[in-house]
């Protein structure tokens, strides 16, 4: 985030906040999944919501990034039902060991995040491999 202004860091938190209240989660797991720095308590959570905007950090920057594809990949899956979205996000998934993405994402922290992401976007998990890069040396 460290090349966006303020008003659109400002915009991005607002939105990863919303996102991840609209899948409820708590303010803990907020926390832990974007891996805030320790300074920062749960019962302070609600500020990024409001006013202030995440830590310019390196892991918050990529995390909130991952959230960002996944949002944008469901919205690609249920370009019509915000509620499934929500849905899909919170329900048993075979991929994951019937555990549900949020639960993978919250427990696996950055893996879980990747994870989550590469089923749902084949693009990231095409550029994650090489694959990309394999495929243009051959044509």
């Amino acid at each position: 985030m460290t090349e966006l202004t303020l008003d659109e860091r400002l915009r991005l938190t607002r939105r990863t906040m919303q996102l991840l209240e609209d899948w409820g989660l708590a303010a803990r797991d907020i926390a832990g999944l974007l891996q805030l720095p320790e300074t920062i308590k749960a019962r302070h959570i609600g500020r990024f919501h409001d006013q202030d905007v995440f830590p310019d950090d390196p892991a918050v920057n990529r995390r909130v990034a991952y959230l960002n594809r996944i949002e944008q990949a469901l919205h690609t899956y249920f370009p019509r039902n915000p509620e499934m979205r929500k849905l899909w996000v919170r329900r048993a998934n075979k991929q994951f060991g019937r555990r549900a993405p949020v639960a993978v994402m919250i427990e696996d922290g950055e893996s879980g995040l990747i994870s989550v992401l590469s089923h749902l976007d084949c693009t990231f998990a095409w550029d994650l491999t090489g694959s990309r890069a394999d495929y243009r040396r051959a044509s």
